[in-house]
């Protein structure tokens, strides 16, 4: 079993609430060009920067297992990292590798998905996130896919693409898909078959999450499998329309549209003894159609038939729960987590956030791992989420996040707390920097609650973040302004940044400080520093604690 072992000098605090504050990154650069941290009126946690110890923490590329450092952190590996304490090669890094190295075209999964398709001279289908964001997929993948799937003289291949806008510029479509149509072409002259067939917006079909809206999931499904959607000639047609039906949509808000023939049928259906390869490699939006394409049982959505097909995923999207059973591509195994050795060590943990990032604090927290490590020690709380674009309602759900928060703060029952605040990614997400502004400076009023209870409590105050995104609202050019548009207004920018978050350290007493020395500073020091708060070292491989002691 694993242990840890307690300091010499005891612990500095009895109870330690860790506040990630999702998408609040650092940045010097001002609100005229983007900074909807800088514009916010945020006495308390401003205050908090100003006055108590706090360091900058890298939280892209290298530092949470990205290939480089001009990849973004996201949500998902900065929990991974957060909640272990180490750094492993996340899905972008180990996907490009099997890639890279053959192994990925040699397991038995791709071998048996190749075969499905030249014994019953079927369709190969691909699905997934049509962008190089990379952090649900990468368009490089799924080329050489088709690459060595045309190679392995497959005939017949459909492509159903989820347009990004999110991870990407917001209105950049086209300029993945017209280059993508040429590359297309190239085969077809040599006389492959293959068509886009489907596609839409991100945050309108297929990749829910949490179960917070099946609906998008039984939409990509019926515009993917059913071929049952709004009509078009090709892909481009359909953004050219929907974008000259409504000027201010943005890509992953597109609705869905279905690719026809010349005598108006859907050139890709999903029919028995198809394969059908979901492409991307991150898994919190990938489970729910994983499930509809493999679950006989599933009962979330009508699909109407269950076509018999063989499915893939890139990864297996959750290990305990085996979704799905096949999948191309190994996840990292992420073990020896913090909660599992505070498990073991009989300490109390309580982890709490809205529905859109409740997995965060549990799921990706735990290593990709479901469930509990003893459930008599751990209570997971999650506050549903609204089903509306989340810039029309900023606040979000922290009002009764913080509720729930102070209850367990003044219970005395977890001698460690961690919650996320999902308005800095979530609303930041939508493009819009007065209701990221808004949704700020909601936050700080409840961490001027939560301040106030941990002063009563006791209570030692992390509070940081696992990426940037509110703090670059605005596309930046090379010279670091803000990029403008034809009418003069800023390009909104809708993605994770590349820049540091901050780690500030409340310590009601006003004795604790932190090692400003330390080198590369990074997420992954924060699992050890809340366990030198509690008293105990840092396991072997841990990144080292931020605290200083004397």
């Amino acid at each position: 079993m694993l242990t840890l072992k307690k300091k010499p000098n005891g612990s500095l605090t009895k109870q330690v609430l860790l506040i990630v504050l999702d998408g609040v990154g650092f940045t010097e650069k001002g609100y005229e060009n983007g900074n909807a941290v800088a514009k916010a009126q945020m006495p308390v946690l401003k205050g908090l920067w100003k006055t108590h110890p706090t360091v900058l923490l890298k939280a892209h590329g290298t530092a949470v297992g990205m290939p480089s450092d001009d990849d973004m952190g996201n949500s998902e590996v900065g929990h991974n990292v957060l909640g272990s304490g180490r750094i492993f090669d996340q899905g972008a890094k180990l996907v490009s590798q099997s890639i890279e190295n053959g192994s990925l075209f040699v397991g038995p999964i791709w071998k048996k998905i190749i075969s499905n398709c030249k014994s019953n001279q079927s369709t190969f289908h691909f699905l997934g996130l049509f962008s190089d964001g990379n952090v649900h997929s990468h368009i490089d993948h799924l080329k050489a896919m088709i690459d060595k799937a045309i190679k392995e003289d497959i005939k017949k291949i459909r492509l159903h693409i989820l347009l990004d806008g999110r991870d990407v510029p917001e209105k950049s479509a086209l300029d993945y898909l017209n280059p993508f149509e040429e590359y297309l072409d190239s085969y077809r002259k040599k006389g492959i078959d293959i068509l886009i067939a489907s596609g839409g917006g991100r945050m309108e079909l297929t990749m829910d999450r949490y179960d917070a809206d099946w609906s998008m999931v039984e939409r990509g499904w019926n515009h993917h499998v059913e071929g049952e959607g709004r009509n078009f000639n090709s892909a481009k047609e359909a953004i050219e329309t929907f974008r000259k039906e409504n000027p201010s949509v943005i890509d992953q808000y597109l609705p869905g549209f279905v690719i026809t023939d010349t005598n108006g049928k859907p050139v890709g259906k999903v029919e028995d003894n198809d394969s059908v390869v979901f492409f991307n490699f991150r898994g919190d939006r990938a489970i729910e159609i994983s499930r509809a394409f493999t679950e006989e049982t599933l009962t979330n959505f009508n699909r109407k038939r269950f076509p018999k097909i063989e499915f893939a995923g890139m990864m297996q999207y959750d290990g305990d729960l085996f979704i799905p059973k096949q999948y191309l591509v190994a996840p990292p195994t992420i073990d020896r987590t913090m909660g599992e050795y505070f498990a073991n060590e009989g300490i109390a943990q309580y982890a709490l956030s809205e529905t859109q990032k409740y997995g965060h604090v549990t799921f990706f927290w735990n290593g990709n791992r479901s469930g509990y490590f003893n459930q008599s020690l751990e209570t997971y709380e999650e506050v549903k989420s609204d089903i509306i674009p989340f810039d029309q309602k900023p606040e979000m759900k922290a009002k009764e996040i913080t509720d729930n928060l102070v209850l367990a703060l003044t219970s005395h029952k977890f001698p460690f707390l961690r919650v996320n605040y999902a308005n800095g990614d979530m609303v930041g997400h939508t493009g819009n920097m007065d209701a990221t502004v808004r949704g700020l400076e909601y936050l700080d009023v409840c961490l001027e609650r939560v301040k106030k209870i941990c002063d009563e409590t006791g209570t030692v105050l992390c509070i940081t973040a696992d990426h940037g995104n509110a703090d670059e609202m605005y596309q930046l050019t090379k010279k670091g302004t803000a990029e403008t548009s034809k009418d003069g207004k800023p390009v909104p920018k809708t993605s994770h940044t590349l820049n540091p978050v901050q780690f500030v350290l409340y310590d009601p007493e006003g004795k604790i400080k932190l090692n400003q020395d330390l080198n590369e500073k990074g997420l992954a020091n924060v699992a050890a520093t809340m366990m030198d708060l509690l008293g105990f070292d840092a396991p072997e491989g841990y990144h080292p604690s931020l605290i200083k002691r004397d």
